[in-house]
């Protein structure tokens, strides 16, 4: 799954996009973006990895892409559209941090006013592309076998647009759902916010524009988040020991970017399941609901097509009592079939025949 990350030049989208991928990319330039890989913190493998102390350790990652900047007033707002559409989330970075040494380009600070205008570009193409489907549908002088039921569909949306909401909310069967997604609206994707504070205002948690910001993350069901890029850039260069001392003098349990890269991952739906071993412990991504026999692809296809069972262990179990051996004492190990659907934290091992 790719996943975007959008906002107004200066907002500090690249600097996060490095901090996620551990990375030195320079902004993204208009017509072009960056492309990294970033890992997702998991204590589960911690643990994991210090019981069994394999030759490597592997985390779930997620592909990330800095997309190119929106300028002030909607430029550029061609190449935004185009590059958004080719991602399957988002992630819009707010900018609430005060620094002149980095001008903002509309002259202030006002993160209310710049998520609205990157809500308004995509909900604006989304509103264009409706309403010339919808006058098609209208001036057809046959209509085919379901276009009444495309165009009061395509109508719902209109009204959800039209009331300045996100299709993301739109509620449709699923036979609907997968007519509405070939259509490639912005504001169906899936998104979070995230706001980028300087280091005062982390430390309060208190910024401006702290209340509308709110009230359209709860309107609109989109996560809201909040990180300071320059401190946790100042904190990476930091010895690993002294990383988590950092950050309680800060007042804070863990780096904002590890709960953003762990918020991406749960509102995407996505969940880990785990293998274990001398060799290596790794986490795999799948999507909530994924099948035993789907699962098993993930790692191989030989795996998925000459599936038989699933030895399934839960994780909770193994960090309780310490060892696969007392887990088989107790009985609590599970023989999966095919159909079995995945639990975050499983930690699995295939049996197959190819």
């Amino acid at each position: 799954m790719d996943i975007g990350l959008v906002g107004l030049s200066g907002s500090g989208k690249t600097t996060l996009f490095n901090l996620l991928i551990e990375g030195q990319a320079e902004s993204a330039a208009k017509m072009a973006a960056n492309l990294g890989m970033a890992r997702v913190p998991d204590k589960r493998i911690d643990f994991l990895s210090n019981m069994y102390k394999p030759k490597k350790t592997t985390f779930a990652q997620m592909k990330l892409i800095d997309l190119p900047g929106l300028l002030p007033g909607g430029q550029g707002g061609a190449i935004f559209l185009a590059s958004v559409r080719n991602v399957d989330a988002l992630v819009q970075v707010v900018r609430a941090f005060e620094d002149p040494m980095v001008p903002h380009p509309s002259g202030s600070i006002d993160p209310a006013r710049d998520l609205d205008l990157l809500h308004t570009e995509l909900l604006l193409a989304d509103l264009e592309l409706v309403e010339k489907r919808i006058e098609r549908l209208e001036s057809s002088k046959k209509q085919k076998e379901n276009e009444q039921e495309e165009l009061e569909l395509l109508k719902k949306c209109r009204d959800i647009l039209e009331g300045e909401g996100r299709l993301e909310t739109l509620e449709i069967s699923p036979e609907q759902a997968e007519f509405v997604n070939g259509y490639g609206f912005l504001t169906q994707k899936p998104m979070l916010i995230e706001v980028n504070l300087d280091e005062n205002q982390w430390r309060s948690q208190k910024y401006p524009g702290q209340e509308k910001l709110e009230k359209f993350s709860k309107d609109h069901g989109v996560p809201l988040l909040t990180v300071c890029a320059k401190t946790e850039m100042e904190i990476g260069m930091l010895p690993p020991e002294e990383r988590q001392e950092f950050l309680m003098d800060l007042g804070v349990a863990e780096s904002g970017i590890d709960r953003l890269a762990r918020a991406i991952y749960a509102h995407l739906k996505l969940i880990s399941f785990f293998t274990v071993g001398e060799d290596e412990v790794r986490a795999w991504t799948i999507e909530k609901g994924t099948s035993a026999k789907r699962a098993a692809g993930k790692i191989h296809s030989d795996i998925e097509r000459g599936f038989i069972r699933a030895e399934v262990v839960k994780y909770q179990y193994l960090h309780d009592l310490g060892s696969m051996a007392k887990i088989k004492e107790k009985g609590l190990g599970q023989l999966e079939g095919k159909e079995y659907i995945f639990q975050d934290g499983d930690i699995v091992n295939f049996r197959f025949n190819v």
